[in-house]
């Protein structure tokens, strides 16, 4: 195999794939990237099992061939070489060298047969919506999944289409966010549920332009995401999904509307006082027209009030303050509509066409209360 392109478009597809090469495997050829140049295009693979991703480079093919490159190696040696082509060359014992200018590496690869190629998937059943959207609704979800996997399904987020409606929703046990979108076209239902994994990397990669699309492609065991020159595929979670409905309320006592930025720099202000790890609760006390926010810890105490719009009950109430911080800072609205029941109960922060939805469970605070 012979082939050249320029370091950018080498750089660019190897940081792309790299996204798939396992950290940690007993199988050595996944921590290689495939080059293949065996047709009339160069494709870099990477796959770990669970993600696999395979993206196009831009370049010539002198020779045509196939060959497996250690992932670190090669993404180091790309990465320091000088901003110009770079040659790639294998020979029949897969032994590779790569040429920069007057740089030259000589490094021992493997067969380009023993890699373990990307899933072949029927590609029927599928939506259509922008990188931006996509990318976006990651973010506003993501960060409510579970990092560990006493709950499989807790790792992943619930992809479900229904006629033109596409609803994203994660949870791991203390809150839950739901993001619904409005898509072009009306598909068929669908439901599956998505390593949060895979969707941290599709999200790193995707370029989040309006115009750019991204199609995604069901199966019953894989999800694929085709955007510009890249095919992401991930393995589904397997399982029912919690049902979701029965968590969610309209009900409620108490309900404010606030400024969002605000609130987010009083909670924020608040965390000063709290020690990594240490788990004090925030405390509302809500009353018309004030809100009071305080914090007592080991480091000291701080009290902060800001002017709501209220309706219903007073009520005092307490939370992790991170859980809020994060549904905040991926809310895009000025003012947010908080519902609250009572203080045992969870609190919803939602917007008027529910477009967006995010729970959270009230924590215990008498031990706070001083």
């Amino acid at each position: 195999m012979k082939l050249i392109c320029s370091k950018s478009n080498l750089q660019k597809g190897v940081n792309i794939v790299s996204k798939a090469v396992p950290s940690k495997t007993t199988m050595s050829i996944l921590e290689c990237i495939l080059i293949d140049a065996s047709a009339n295009e160069i494709k870099l693979t990477a796959n770990d099992m669970e993600l696999g991703i395979e993206t196009k480079i831009e370049g010539d093919i002198l020779q045509k061939g196939i060959i497996a490159i250690d992932a670190k190696v090669f993404s180091e040696i790309v990465r320091k070489l000088p901003d110009n082509d770079v040659t790639i060359e294998s020979d029949s014992n897969y032994q590779i060298s790569i040429t920069c200018e007057k740089a030259h590496f000589h490094i021992s690869g493997k067969s380009g047969e023993d890699f373990s190629y990307l899933p072949y998937i029927e590609k029927t059943d599928f939506i259509c919506l922008s990188q931006y959207t996509l990318k976006e609704v990651i973010r506003q979800t993501i960060f409510s999944i579970a990092d560990n996997d006493n709950n499989k399904l807790m790792t992943g987020e619930l992809f479900e289409v229904h006629d033109n409606e596409f609803k994203v929703v994660s949870l791991d046990g203390h809150r839950i966010s739901i993001r619904k979108i409005e898509l072009k076209d009306s598909y068929s239902d669908k439901k599956v549920v998505v390593p949060g994994k895979s969707l941290q990397e599709i999200s790193k990669i995707l370029s989040g332009e309006t115009e750019d699309e991204v199609h995604i492609f069901f199966t019953s065991n894989h999800i694929v995401f085709e955007f510009d020159t890249t095919t992401v595929v991930s393995r589904l979670i397997e399982g029912e999904y919690f049902k979701i409905n029965q968590m969610l309320s309209s009900d409620y006592e108490t309900k404010f509307v606030i400024n969002k930025k605000e609130l987010l720099s009083c909670i924020d202000r608040a965390t000063l006082l709290v020690k990594e790890g240490d788990k004090k609760p925030i405390i509302f006390t809500i009353t018309d027209g004030n809100m009071e926010i305080r914090i007592n810890s080991q480091l000291g105490s701080m009290k902060e009030e800001i002017d709501i719009e209220k309706e219903g009950k007073d009520i005092m109430i307490g939370f992790n303050p991170r859980f809020l911080i994060d549904a905040l800072r991926v809310i895009d609205d000025e003012n947010v509509t908080v519902y609250m029941v009572n203080p045992k109960a969870p609190c919803f922060i939602r917007d008027e066409e529910q477009k967006f939805i995010y729970l959270i469970l009230p924590v215990n605070f008498n031990s706070a209360v001083g």
